[in-house]
């Protein structure tokens, strides 16, 4: 049986992301997330999630995979966040999608 079976589960999409579950994505995976921690599962309405999991005490994150949430995590500044109440939605931001684009790629 699943020792975590009693958590609550929340999927978190980008737009939900607050602070709080930022730290933790960002703390469990420092060195960013790889395909070894990519959970697939299909949602109530049949489309296929491919999200990353974060543990609190109550609750298992599935936090939904993306660009932005790849690029957020790898420019994380705790600094950033330091006005917002950990569990502010609005807090993270979406990227502007020219600092996403890789410097080496060509158009």
């Amino acid at each position: 049986m699943d020792k975590n079976a009693h958590l609550k589960r929340v999927i978190v999409d980008f737009k939900k992301l607050t602070p709080e579950v930022l730290k933790l994505l960002v703390d469990r995976y420092p060195d960013g997330y790889d395909d070894r921690n990519i959970i697939s599962f299909r949602n109530a309405q049949g489309e296929r999630i491919e999200a990353v999991e974060v543990l609190t005490e109550d609750t298992k994150y599935l936090v939904k995979i993306s660009a932005k949430l790849e690029y957020t995590m790898e420019n994380y500044d705790v600094d950033d966040y330091e006005d917002f109440d950990d569990d502010d939605p609005t807090a993270v931001v979406e990227p502007d999608p020219e600092d996403m684009v890789d410097g080496d790629e060509e158009d």
